[in-house]
C-alpha cells in the first residue's frame, strides 16, 4: 500500500481532492446552542443559536489514525492539523498518536483553511508516488513553510466572540467599522493592514497576494462564506496578476471556520513552489 494522509475539517479541502488521494478527514465540532455537530458531516445552521467550536477529541483522532494505518498496510500515517495556536486538536492528536509506536507522524500546519490543505496535498501526492513516511513528512513540512494565508472579514464580532482575534485585538472597540486584512502569523491570527471599506480591503488582499508570490509558481485557494461573487472576483484578479498559477481552488470556509470569520468573509491561501521543491 502507501502512506495514508489524515487531516481535519479545518483544511476546507475540495471533496474531489479528498477522494482522489484517499485523504482521511476528521471532523472538528461546532456547538450551536445545546447541539454538538460534526463539521463537514452534519448539516449546520450557524444562525440558529449561540455558536462555539471545539477541536477533535483524542478518541476520534485515535480511531481515524488506526483506520488509516490499516489502510496503509503498516506503511504509516502522516497527519497534518490546524495550528496548535488556534485549536486544541494538536494536543489531542499528540495523545492519540502516542499509541501507534511511531507509525503516526504529526505536522502542525501553523495555519487553517487551505493553509492546512496545501501541506496535506503535498504529502498525499508524495504518498501516491510511493514515498515513505519520512519523505511524506518532509514534503508536508516543506509545503507548510511555503504556504501563507490572508483573510478579510465583514465584521470582527465573530472573531471577538470566538476569542480568535489574537494580535488584532487592538482593533476591537474603536475599529469595528473597519475592514481589516488579517493573516496567520506564527500560527496565530493577526492584523496585516487596516482598510476602511470592503472594496479597499479586497484590493489590498489582491496586492498582498501578488507581492507574496513574486515570480514563483504557485497554487492558490480562495475561500469564502456566503460570498461567491467576491470569491469569483478575487479569482479573476489573481489570474490577471499572477502569471504562474499552477492550480486554483475555490471552496467555502467550513462551518468550524465560518463560525469565527462570519458571513461575507473571503480568504486566500498561497502555496509557492520554489524551483528546488517544485512538484
Amino acid at each position: 500500500m502507501s502512506v495514508v494522509v489524515v487531516t481535519d475539517s479545518s483544511a476546507c479541502m475540495p471533496s474531489g481532492l479528498v477522494e482522489q488521494y484517499g485523504i482521511e478527514v476528521v471532523p472538528l465540532h461546532v456547538l450551536v446552542g445545546e447541539h454538538d455537530y460534526r463539521d463537514g458531516i452534519d448539516d449546520i445552521d450557524l444562525d440558529s443559536g449561540p455558536v462555539t467550536t471545539s477541536g477533535a477529541p483524542p478518541e476520534a483522532l485515535r480511531a481515524a489514525y488506526g483506520a488509516a494505518l490499516d489502510r496503509s498496510d503498516g506503511d504509516g500515517v502522516l497527519a497534518v492539523h490546524i495550528s496548535r495556536q488556534l485549536s486544541g486538536t494538536w494536543d489531542a492528536a499528540r495523545v492519540a498518536a502516542e499509541e501507534f509506536g511511531g507509525k503516526v507522524r504529526l505536522v502542525d500546519s501553523q495555519s487553517a483553511g487551505m493553509g492546512v490543505g496545501f501541506p496535506v496535498l503535498a504529502a498525499a501526492r508524495a504518498a501516491v508516488e510511493g514515498a515513505g513516511l519520512g519523505s511524506v513528512y518532509r514534503h508536508a513540512v516543506e509545503a507548510a513553510t511555503h504556504t501563507s494565508s490572508f483573510f478579510v472579514v465583514d465584521r470582527l464580532d465573530h472573531l471577538r466572540r470566538g476569542g480568535r482575534i489574537g494580535a488584532a485585538a487592538a482593533l476591537l472597540g474603536t475599529a469595528l467599522a473597519m475592514k481589516p486584512v488579517l493573516h496567520i502569523l506564527d500560527g496565530r491570527l493577526a492584523l496585516k493592514e487596516k482598510t476602511r471599506t470592503s472594496t479597499k480591503a479586497l484590493a489590498r488582499l489582491t496586492e498582498i497576494a501578488v507581492s507574496q508570490v513574486e515570480q514563483e509558481p504557485v497554487s492558490v485557494a480562495v475561500h469564502h462564506l456566503h460570498a461567491q461573487i467576491r470569491a469569483e472576483d478575487l479569482v479573476r484578479r489573481l489570474r490577471e496578476r499572477i502569471p504562474k498559477i499552477e492550480e486554483i481552488f475555490v471552496t467555502e470556509f467550513s462551518a468550524v471556520l465560518g463560525a469565527h470569520v462570519g458571513p461575507g468573509a473571503v480568504g486566500i491561501a498561497l502555496a509557492s513552489h520554489p524551483a528546488d521543491t517544485a512538484r
